[in-house]
Protein backbone atom coordinates (compact mmCIF):
# COMPACT_ATOMS: atom_id res chain seq x y z
CA UNK A 1 0.00 0.00 0.00
CA UNK A 2 1.06 3.39 -1.07
CA UNK A 3 -0.52 6.65 -0.31
CA UNK A 4 -0.40 8.75 -2.87
CA UNK A 5 0.47 12.73 -1.31
CA UNK A 6 0.12 16.64 -2.84
CA UNK A 7 1.79 18.98 -0.73
CA UNK A 8 0.49 22.45 -1.27
CA UNK A 9 2.69 25.73 0.54
CA UNK A 10 4.02 28.50 -1.46
CA UNK A 11 7.01 27.70 0.96
CA UNK A 12 9.19 25.79 -0.55
CA UNK A 13 11.61 25.44 2.57
CA UNK A 14 7.82 23.74 3.99
CA UNK A 15 7.29 21.53 0.99
CA UNK A 16 10.88 20.58 0.90
CA UNK A 17 12.20 20.68 4.95
CA UNK A 18 12.14 18.15 7.90
CA UNK A 19 8.52 17.77 7.45
CA UNK A 20 8.71 16.84 3.40
CA UNK A 21 11.02 14.63 4.22
CA UNK A 22 9.83 12.86 7.07
CA UNK A 23 6.76 12.14 4.01
CA UNK A 24 9.51 11.28 1.50
CA UNK A 25 11.08 8.51 3.81
CA UNK A 26 8.02 7.25 4.98
CA UNK A 27 7.95 3.42 3.52
CA UNK A 28 3.83 3.93 2.85
CA UNK A 29 3.82 7.57 1.70
CA UNK A 30 4.77 8.73 -1.59
CA UNK A 31 4.74 12.51 -2.82
CA UNK A 32 3.76 12.89 -6.26
CA UNK A 33 3.40 16.67 -6.39
CA UNK A 34 3.93 20.23 -5.06
CA UNK A 35 1.93 23.32 -5.73
CA UNK A 36 2.98 27.05 -4.94
CA UNK A 37 -0.36 28.18 -4.54
CA UNK A 38 -4.07 27.51 -4.35
CA UNK A 39 -4.74 27.78 -7.93
CA UNK A 40 -2.17 25.22 -9.27
CA UNK A 41 -3.16 22.80 -6.27
CA UNK A 42 -6.52 22.65 -7.41
CA UNK A 43 -5.43 21.80 -11.00
CA UNK A 44 -2.89 19.43 -9.69
CA UNK A 45 -4.46 17.51 -7.82
CA UNK A 46 -7.23 17.12 -10.46
CA UNK A 47 -5.30 15.63 -12.69
CA UNK A 48 -2.75 13.72 -10.51
CA UNK A 49 -5.67 11.97 -8.13
CA UNK A 50 -3.68 12.12 -4.73
CA UNK A 51 -5.02 9.75 -2.47
CA UNK A 52 -4.52 12.98 -0.08
CA UNK A 53 -3.73 16.43 -0.07
CA UNK A 54 -1.83 18.26 2.50
CA UNK A 55 -3.04 21.85 2.33
CA UNK A 56 -1.05 25.46 3.78
CA UNK A 57 -4.65 27.78 4.61
CA UNK A 58 -2.58 31.16 3.52
CA UNK A 59 -1.14 30.78 0.22
CA UNK A 60 -1.05 32.98 -3.24
CA UNK A 61 -4.39 33.37 -5.58
CA UNK A 62 -6.45 30.66 -3.20
CA UNK A 63 -6.49 30.55 0.69
CA UNK A 64 -6.40 26.82 2.08
CA UNK A 65 -10.22 27.13 2.89
CA UNK A 66 -11.00 27.29 -0.76
CA UNK A 67 -8.85 25.00 -1.92
CA UNK A 68 -10.75 22.83 0.62
CA UNK A 69 -14.20 23.83 -0.50
CA UNK A 70 -13.10 22.54 -4.26
CA UNK A 71 -11.69 19.54 -3.51
CA UNK A 72 -13.81 18.24 -0.85
CA UNK A 73 -16.65 20.39 -0.23
CA UNK A 74 -20.42 19.60 -0.84
CA UNK A 75 -19.82 20.78 -4.49
CA UNK A 76 -16.84 18.63 -5.26
CA UNK A 77 -18.23 16.06 -8.11
CA UNK A 78 -15.56 13.56 -6.62
CA UNK A 79 -14.50 14.90 -3.42
CA UNK A 80 -10.81 13.93 -2.49
CA UNK A 81 -9.20 13.85 1.28
CA UNK A 82 -7.48 17.15 2.42
CA UNK A 83 -6.06 17.87 5.09
CA UNK A 84 -4.95 21.26 6.34
CA UNK A 85 -2.01 22.39 7.77
CA UNK A 86 -0.87 25.70 9.17
CA UNK A 87 1.05 27.56 11.56
CA UNK A 88 -1.72 29.55 12.30
CA UNK A 89 -4.34 28.03 15.36
CA UNK A 90 -7.00 30.48 14.90
CA UNK A 91 -10.91 28.62 15.51
CA UNK A 92 -12.52 30.79 12.61
CA UNK A 93 -9.52 29.12 9.91
CA UNK A 94 -10.27 25.38 11.67
CA UNK A 95 -14.38 25.77 11.43
CA UNK A 96 -13.75 27.36 8.30
CA UNK A 97 -11.52 24.13 6.87
CA UNK A 98 -13.53 21.54 8.52
CA UNK A 99 -16.64 22.92 6.99
CA UNK A 100 -15.06 23.04 3.75
CA UNK A 101 -14.85 19.10 3.90
CA UNK A 102 -10.93 18.71 5.37
CA UNK A 103 -10.63 15.26 6.41
CA UNK A 104 -8.09 16.84 9.70
CA UNK A 105 -6.60 20.08 10.32
CA UNK A 106 -2.87 19.93 11.81
CA UNK A 107 -0.44 22.54 12.73
CA UNK A 108 2.87 22.64 11.55
CA UNK A 109 4.55 22.81 14.81
CA UNK A 110 2.50 19.80 15.88
CA UNK A 111 5.85 17.75 14.08
CA UNK A 112 6.18 15.28 11.41
CA UNK A 113 5.41 12.11 13.30
CA UNK A 114 1.64 13.77 13.52
CA UNK A 115 1.70 14.89 9.99
CA UNK A 116 2.16 11.26 8.74
CA UNK A 117 -0.40 10.11 11.13
CA UNK A 118 -2.96 12.75 9.76
CA UNK A 119 -2.45 11.54 6.09
CA UNK A 120 -2.97 7.58 7.10
CA UNK A 121 -6.15 8.49 8.97
CA UNK A 122 -7.43 10.60 6.19
CA UNK A 123 -6.48 7.61 3.73
CA UNK A 124 -8.53 4.82 6.04
CA UNK A 125 -11.76 7.49 6.01
CA UNK A 126 -10.82 8.77 9.66
CA UNK A 127 -10.26 12.26 10.46
CA UNK A 128 -7.10 13.76 12.57
CA UNK A 129 -6.97 17.16 14.67
CA UNK A 130 -4.45 18.47 16.44
CA UNK A 131 -5.33 17.78 19.89
CA UNK A 132 -4.30 21.02 20.82
CA UNK A 133 -7.57 22.67 19.02
CA UNK A 134 -10.10 19.74 18.83
CA UNK A 135 -11.94 20.10 22.11
CA UNK A 136 -11.02 24.06 22.54
CA UNK A 137 -12.88 24.32 19.05
CA UNK A 138 -16.09 21.46 19.35
CA UNK A 139 -16.63 22.82 23.12
CA UNK A 140 -16.83 26.48 21.75
CA UNK A 141 -19.69 25.29 18.98
CA UNK A 142 -21.56 23.84 21.89
CA UNK A 143 -21.34 27.34 23.76
CA UNK A 144 -22.36 29.60 21.19
CA UNK A 145 -23.96 27.98 18.24
CA UNK A 146 -27.97 27.82 18.24
CA UNK A 147 -29.22 24.26 17.86
CA UNK A 148 -30.02 23.69 14.17
CA UNK A 149 -33.65 23.34 13.68
CA UNK A 150 -34.44 19.37 13.42
CA UNK A 151 -31.45 18.25 15.24
CA UNK A 152 -33.22 16.57 18.37
CA UNK A 153 -35.15 14.51 15.51
CA UNK A 154 -32.25 13.53 13.88
CA UNK A 155 -30.51 12.37 17.11
CA UNK A 156 -33.55 10.64 18.02
CA UNK A 157 -32.52 8.45 15.13
CA UNK A 158 -29.81 7.27 16.29
CA UNK A 159 -29.91 3.80 18.63
CA UNK A 160 -28.28 4.66 21.84
CA UNK A 161 -25.02 2.42 21.21
CA UNK A 162 -24.83 4.82 18.38
CA UNK A 163 -24.81 7.67 20.34
CA UNK A 164 -22.46 6.37 22.34
CA UNK A 165 -20.24 6.24 19.11
CA UNK A 166 -20.85 9.97 18.35
CA UNK A 167 -20.46 11.08 21.56
CA UNK A 168 -16.77 9.53 21.77
CA UNK A 169 -15.91 10.82 18.14
CA UNK A 170 -16.82 14.02 19.36
CA UNK A 171 -13.97 13.68 22.14
CA UNK A 172 -11.23 12.67 19.55
CA UNK A 173 -11.26 8.76 19.62
CA UNK A 174 -9.82 7.01 17.50
CA UNK A 175 -11.78 3.66 16.21
CA UNK A 176 -9.15 1.78 18.37
CA UNK A 177 -9.89 4.05 21.41
CA UNK A 178 -13.88 3.77 20.79
CA UNK A 179 -13.91 -0.24 20.45
CA UNK A 180 -12.10 -0.32 23.61
CA UNK A 181 -14.38 2.02 25.86
CA UNK A 182 -17.26 0.69 24.43
CA UNK A 183 -15.92 -3.16 24.36
CA UNK A 184 -16.85 -3.93 21.02
CA UNK A 185 -14.95 -4.90 18.11
CA UNK A 186 -13.57 -2.60 15.64
CA UNK A 187 -15.47 -4.28 12.91
CA UNK A 188 -18.45 -3.23 14.81
CA UNK A 189 -17.35 0.38 15.24
CA UNK A 190 -16.51 1.18 11.76
CA UNK A 191 -20.37 -0.59 10.98
CA UNK A 192 -21.76 2.14 13.38
CA UNK A 193 -19.57 4.91 11.55
CA UNK A 194 -21.16 3.81 8.22
CA UNK A 195 -24.76 3.86 9.46
CA UNK A 196 -24.03 7.33 11.19
CA UNK A 197 -22.79 8.88 8.74
CA UNK A 198 -25.72 7.49 6.60
CA UNK A 199 -28.76 9.04 9.18
CA UNK A 200 -26.83 12.43 9.41
CA UNK A 201 -25.85 13.13 6.00
CA UNK A 202 -22.47 13.34 7.20
CA UNK A 203 -19.30 12.50 4.92
CA UNK A 204 -16.82 11.68 7.93
CA UNK A 205 -15.80 11.45 11.53
CA UNK A 206 -15.01 15.42 11.86
CA UNK A 207 -18.50 16.54 10.19
CA UNK A 208 -19.82 13.76 12.98
CA UNK A 209 -18.35 15.34 15.58
CA UNK A 210 -19.22 18.95 14.22
CA UNK A 211 -23.16 17.85 14.24
CA UNK A 212 -22.65 16.28 17.83
CA UNK A 213 -21.64 19.52 19.46
CA UNK A 214 -23.64 22.00 17.57
CA UNK A 215 -27.10 19.71 18.70
CA UNK A 216 -25.68 19.80 22.04
CA UNK A 217 -25.33 15.46 22.04
CA UNK A 218 -22.20 15.82 23.84
CA UNK A 219 -21.94 17.88 27.47
CA UNK A 220 -18.99 19.71 28.12
CA UNK A 221 -16.59 18.24 30.26
CA UNK A 222 -12.99 19.32 31.57
CA UNK A 223 -11.16 16.59 28.88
Amino acid sequence: MTIKVLLADDQAMIRRGPCGSSWRTSRDITVVGEAEDGAEAIAMARRLRPDVCLVDIRMPKLDGIEVTRALAGPKAADPMRVIVVTTFDLDEYVYGALRGGAAGFVLKDAGPALLIEAVRAAYNGEALVSPSVTLRLLKHLNESQAMPRGGAARSSELSGRALEVVRAIARGRTNQEIAAELFISLSTVKSHLSGIQTKLGVRNRTEIAVWAWENRVVESTSE
